[in-house]
């Protein structure tokens, strides 16, 4: 890979990196914020899926930090295998990398892994990521 992509890569990773670290996480509020005697019964079950939704986007953002550091790392470590396929060796295409910079492998070897695609769609929203 070249310096001038790795050195775009590693921007964007830190980019990205102190987005998030901005963002910070999603507050989950207390599932009863009101004494029980005028909760409203209504309320209960909204804040169930508000709790479920924050945490799960803060589930991501923990994920995608630590893949984020993880490629961070790599790219620091050894520079010149950054952007090779885990698997196979071969050259992670540019593009997979500018769309993913985390990525550790190439599409083939992912779907391997992942195992094959079940009517043009994906089994599962995280099936392509690394």
């Amino acid at each position: 890979m070249e310096e001038e992509e790795l050195q775009a890569l590693r921007e964007k990773l830190l980019a990205r990196r102190r987005e998030l670290l901005t963002q910070g996480d999603l507050s989950v509020d207390p599932n009863r914020p009101t004494p029980v005697e005028h909760a409203d019964e209504d309320e209960q079950p909204l804040n169930e899926m508000n709790q479920v939704i924050a945490s799960k986007r803060n589930r991501a953002r923990v994920d995608e930090l630590r893949k984020i550091e993880a490629a961070l790392q790599r790219m620091a470590a050894d520079p010149e295998e950054f952007g090779l396929c885990l698997d196979c060796d071969e050259p992670i295409p540019v593009r997979r990398l500018e769309l993913m910079p985390w990525a550790t492998l190439c599409v083939p070897c992912q779907t391997k892994r992942s195992g094959p695609r079940r009517d043009g769609r994906r089994r599962h929203l995280r099936d392509f990521d690394d």
